[in-house]
């Protein structure tokens, strides 16, 4: 019997890390629900390999490269899918911890959703919008997809994945640094806790005086002051963040982990903060942003091989 035939995608999503943002989920359209806020759009991000092959039934694997399941990234598949006969498994690879706010939920989602897209018919602004809505009901967040359609600095100033939402991404050559202190912090409990969503209401009130072009000194003023108002931070992170703005370092704590990311700067500065972050032990590494936002690679021809 000869092999089954089979055709390939490939697709990228950068990751992002928030520094300010406010819930909005009254839209009476779910695409036109999840955040406002600001946050830096990260070169690293999620990997995804899309295969499909015709067949009989429908199966649909996702698994990262450890072998783990991938709830949310396998609710965007299993949709675009749909009714479609064939086997499809995507394999997704994460460039960043998982679960420390760095966007990882959201850009495997979207990459396994755009890799997946082509092979089964489905457009690109169906991809986005079906990982948008498996991110809002899921669990893994309210405004990552949206935030990382484009590169550099964002700010979201009308809540939804585009064109429901709105956002303003300004190209940038900074470099970031980003680090984890303790273990993760669960989103999806904070996100359904009412006080909590109060909390993070009233500390958002620096978003007010964003606007769309927001300047980079704005942006680490308005996220220091949302990461101090909140106080979600655990201790040792909290004492992390004060020892890098004595030395002169913008530092917030990246919503939601047990991480930060801080412009260290140059001169100085900057190696006062990193023998500061040496003796701390703290664990990370400088990033550029991201030049462009998430995007699919090119489709493969069928290859002749077993999928």
């Amino acid at each position: 019997m000869a092999p089954a035939e089979f055709e390939r995608s490939t697709a990228f999503a950068p990751g992002h890390v928030t520094g300010i943002f406010r819930p909005e989920s009254e839209g009476r359209d779910p695409r036109a629900r999840g955040s406002v806020g600001a946050g830096l759009v990260l070169e690293l991000g999620a990997s995804a390999i899309a295969r499909w092959s015709p067949g009989p039934a429908r199966s649909v694997r996702v698994r990262d490269a450890s072998g783990g399941a991938l709830p949310i990234s396998e609710t965007v598949v299993r949709r675009l899918v749909g009714d479609r006969r064939g086997r499809c498994v995507v394999l997704v690879r994460h460039d960043l911890p998982v679960g420390q706010g760095f966007g990882m939920s959201a850009a495997g989602s979207l990459a396994a959703g755009l890799a997946v897209a082509p092979l089964v018919g489905r457009s690109t602004q169906s991809a986005r919008e079906t990982a948008h809505l498996a991110e809002l009901f899921g669990g893994g967040g309210l405004g990552g997809v949206a935030a990382i359609l484009g590169g550099g600095l964002e700010v979201r100033d009308r809540p939804g994945v585009p064109p429901w939402g709105h956002v303003t991404h300004t190209a940038s050559d900074r470099v970031v640094f980003v680090g984890t202190v303790t273990g993760p912090i669960p989103s999806p409990e904070i996100l359904a806790d009412a006080r909590w969503l109060r909390r993070i209401r009233s500390a958002a009130l620096p978003l007010d005086r964003l606007g769309p072009r927001t300047e980079w000194d704005e942006f680490w003023a308005a996220s220091e002051a949302f990461t101090d108002r909140v106080g979600l931070a655990p201790p040792s992170l909290r004492s992390l963040l004060r020892g890098l703005r004595r030395r002169g370092v913008p530092a917030a704590q990246a919503m939601f982990g047990g991480s930060f990311f801080a412009d260290l700067g140059a001169g100085s500065t900057r190696a006062r903060a990193v023998e500061f972050l040496t003796r701390a032990g703290a664990r990370g590494a400088e990033l550029r942003l991201a030049v462009r936002g998430a995007r699919a690679g090119r489709r493969r021809p069928p290859a002749g091989r077993p999928a």
